[in-house]
């Protein structure tokens, strides 16, 4: 049997197989979790756009949680956020102070849904809030549905502000004064 035949052949077996199986049209089609992006932006010395292979180099941490939405435990893995920002050039430990106790992050949802964090609750100087940018869940990578990238907030009482499908970080400081 000669290649082009052959070529055919895989072809029409894959076409028959979606044909039968639509769902897995859907996952073919979407963008490969590697090529997403996480933008760091706003009031930061060096604005970021990072991929899941930067994160995947990244110092790392793992955090064992109970899911409120679906009521079960679930390990996250990813980096801290206020790793990210520290990469970032937003002021952390010390140098948080004075104005800057009034500066704050959003972190925005492919679907627009925001949450806001004041910039002293990601400090570990501060808090013990281990907000994580998450980019697996029970050692996969994070589901279209929710991912690539997830904020991870384990220690709200509520889930409110684990954003799904994150797709920016931005730093809001105030303004110097004449």
């Amino acid at each position: 049997m000669d290649r082009n035949r052959r070529t055919a052949i895989l072809v029409f077996s894959v076409c028959a197989f979606l044909s039968v199986f639509p769902c897995f049209q859907i996952a073919i089609a979407q963008t490969s979790p590697a090529a997403a992006q996480l933008k760091i932006g706003g009031a930061v010395s060096t604005p970021l756009t990072l991929t899941a292979t930067d994160l995947k180099n990244m110092p790392r941490t793992t955090l064992h949680v109970t899911n409120p939405h679906e009521n079960k435990s679930e390990t996250y893995e990813g980096v801290l956020l206020e790793e990210l920002l520290r990469r970032a050039g937003v002021a952390q430990g010390d140098q948080l102070r004075g104005k800057l106790m009034t500066a704050y992050v959003i972190a925005e949802a492919e679907d627009g849904y925001k949450v806001v964090f004041a910039l002293a609750e990601l400090d570990s100087g501060m808090t013990n809030s281990e907000i994580l940018v998450a980019d697996t869940v029970d050692g996969a990578p994070i589901d279209t549905k929710r991912g690539p990238f997830r904020l991870v907030a384990p220690h709200d009482k509520r889930p409110a502000r684990w954003v799904r499908m994150l797709k920016s970080i931005t730093v809001s400081a105030p303004k110097e004064s004449n």
